[in-house]
């Protein structure tokens, strides 16, 4: 086996894909670090977590407007049956961006479509409020990014002429 002082130097093992995306995975031995708000902060950060807020407080409003009392809306009739179900859309696109955030893409340009098109079925969108939130929600979900943790750097050789002990 050559020596360091030969020239040759010694290469970490490869990582696993799953640890270069995620972190480096905890030992069964190490003790957990953090307690609930370290893992709380770790998985918020692995997900668009504010799209999917924005998203699923947007799909509220705009589905609880045509549930309010007769004072506060007219007469809605059929009207209000689109309002609901765009709501239920959109508070469903929130929640599955959590739970699948290799979707955001996808659930963040119908988010933003359905905002969208609450404004002209829904009241104005639950009076601009919903829409609003909703295509932030929406844009906020389509612009997120995983973050791959850093790799150690490799130590660098040693300069030559100088023995390494």
């Amino acid at each position: 086996m050559p020596s360091p002082a030969d020239g040759a130097t010694r290469r970490p093992p490869a990582e696993p894909l799953d640890e270069t995306l995620n972190g480096p995975s905890p030992s069964p031995a190490a003790p957990v670090r953090g307690g609930g708000r370290e893992r709380w902060r770790r998985w918020r950060r692995s997900r668009p977590f504010w799209g999917g807020l924005l998203a699923v407080l947007a799909g509220a409003e705009i589905c609880a407007i045509p549930l309010a009392p007769l004072e506060v809306m007219l007469h809605q009739g059929i009207a209000g049956v689109p309002s609901v179900l765009l709501g239920i859309v959109m508070i469903m696109l929130g929640i599955s961006v959590w739970v699948s955030p290799q979707y955001r893409s996808l659930a963040g340009v119908v988010t933003t479509l359905i905002a969208a098109a609450a404004l002209v079925m829904s009241n104005l969108g639950g009076f601009l409020i919903g829409t609003l939130m909703g295509i932030v929600g929406g844009a906020m979900m389509f612009a997120w990014q995983p973050v791959a943790s850093p790799r150690p750097a490799d130590p660098a050789p040693p300069p030559p002429g100088t023995t390494g002990a």
